[in-house]
């Protein structure tokens, strides 16, 4: 199960004179992080490099920002993606200490920057929600009702027309054994719409 963070975290590291400043931060989509990344560039305008790491919804990216190819961008991608988590932004500023780390070094620090900031964060888990449309007769308006009611679901809009449709929300997880079990207790008279979709 993917997870989010409820909160931003930080962490601060010396690695041979060399600071590397980290937040993992929710963040909605790849605009946003770049919006924080030009902050940070705007609150550190004597760092080095200001690296970062996005896992949002498919637009995941990894930029090391003229660190070595490799080096700090994906390490810390690679966190992200070691812990499942989604929809959160790694950022790394890092003012140079004068001494060179290597390949290696860098990979390093830019994974510990990331994994230390983690530490202190409060994971949420993100649950997929489906939206699912049905058509009732009116004599089965109450049953439908309650079973939302009761599976835990959330009704969204009702329409009152030659029948009555129903707009559904309820955990992916659940949706198809929603969907058996009122179709068993409604008795074939419940109809479902095929353009149902999943959202965060």
């Amino acid at each position: 199960m993917p997870f989010s963070i409820a909160a931003p975290v930080h962490s601060e590291l010396l690695i041979k004179k060399s600071r590397f400043i980290a937040c993992v931060q929710p963040v909605v989509d790849r605009a946003a992080a770049q919006k924080i990344v030009a902050a940070l560039w705007a609150e550190h305008p004597g760092a080095s490099h200001v690296c970062w790491a996005l896992m949002a919804g498919g637009q995941s990216a990894a930029v090391d920002d003229g660190e070595p190819s490799g080096t700090a961008g994906r390490p810390m991608l690679d966190v992200l993606r070691h812990q499942d988590l989604e929809g959160v932004l790694a950022t790394t500023v890092r003012y140079y200490g004068g001494i060179m780390l290597g390949a290696g070094g860098l990979v390093r620090a830019y994974t510990d920057s990331v994994a230390q900031a983690l530490r202190g964060a409060q994971k949420t888990p993100i649950i997929r929600v489906r939206t699912l449309r049905c058509v009732a007769p009116y004599a089965l308006e109450g049953l439908v009702r309650r079973a939302i009611e009761a599976g835990g679901a959330q009704l969204g809009e009702v329409r009152h027309g030659a029948l009555v449709e129903f707009l559904i929300r309820l955990p992916e997880a659940q949706a198809e054994g929603f969907v058996a079990a009122l179709g068993e207790s409604g008795q074939g008279k419940i109809g479902w719409f095929k353009d149902d979709a999943s959202e965060l």
